[in-house]
């Protein structure tokens, strides 16, 4: 099964966007993303229309970061990329009326949404400032640049 890495992909490059001085077009950062700049667009729209990035058209446009990085939380990015299912796992739905599956999926109910409250938690603890301080003290203990890492893409 294929995980859904959207959420990680649009962090990456958020962190990239932090250190750059100029806009970024959806190219470069499909580069980045490892990924079609179609998508890059559909992907960064949804951030736009939360607030967190803007764009401009035209030569010298592309994305800027348009949001307090210590006041955005991964759980606001999160919901802006459209929360991806976190959990795999589904219950059964093809017989309502039976009781065998309703005390299933009684069962696996609580544990579905249990795992959902620790994630969300988990997010709403985290900044986006917060993960770039770490990101740039990766950065600094191996001695490099954020320019040294974007080339590498």
């Amino acid at each position: 099964m294929k995980r859904d890495s959207k959420l990680s992909g649009v962090l990456h490059v958020l962190l990239h966007m932090l250190g750059m001085k100029a806009p970024v077009t959806s190219a470069q950062l499909g580069k980045m993303m490892g990924t079609n700049p179609v998508v890059v667009r559909r992907v960064m729209a949804g951030l736009r229309d939360q607030g967190f990035v803007t764009s401009a058209k035209g030569h010298g446009g592309g994305w800027m970061i348009d949001c307090d990085p210590a006041a955005v939380t991964l759980a606001d990015i999160y919901r802006a990329v459209g929360e991806p299912t976190l959990v795999a796992m589904g219950h059964r739905t093809e017989m309502p009326g039976c009781l065998v599956e309703q005390a299933v999926n009684g069962a696996l109910d609580g544990a579905f949404r249990e795992v959902e409250a620790v994630f969300q938690a988990h997010l709403k603890a985290v900044t986006l400032a917060a993960l770039s301080a770490d990101f740039n003290r990766r950065l600094a203990e191996r001695g490099q640049t954020l320019e040294e890492q974007t080339h590498k893409i």
